[in-house]
């Protein structure tokens, strides 16, 4: 019987998979969520270089967010992290939310993220 842990690796190969044969060249938004936290990055497959990296460990975000764990605070990072890209020169990204399913805390990040001026 497979273990969770199996199960979530299994299911972020196949999403990564699927992003790899879209992708075009185009760099990836990676999504991290923790129970306490929420990491974004933007990744440059090709070098193999991150090109902005954002999360609510941040200091700027940290002091004004109650906590990192919830939908407004995903909701920060996502903007932050496509201000950052933006100052990187990448506006066309390709959405990798990992083992995560596309609800709550991933979807607010993402939403703010195309708010903020990325596109995917």
């Amino acid at each position: 019987m497979a273990t969770k842990k199996d199960t979530l690796a299994r299911r972020a190969s196949r999403v990564r998979r699927q992003v790899k044969k879209v992708a075009n060249g185009r760099p990836r938004l990676s999504v991290h969520r923790s129970s306490k936290n929420i990491y974004a990055q933007v990744i440059d497959d090709v070098k193999g270089h991150t090109l902005a990296a954002a999360s609510t460990l941040d200091t700027d975000l940290r002091s004004s967010l109650k906590t990192g764990a919830d939908a407004d605070a995903a909701a920060a990072v996502g903007k932050l992290i496509a201000e950052r890209a933006s100052k990187a020169g990448v506006t066309n990204v390709v959405f990798d939310r990992g083992a995560y399913l596309y609800h709550g805390r991933v979807k607010a990040l993402a939403e703010a993220a195309r708010e903020g001026g990325l596109s995917f």
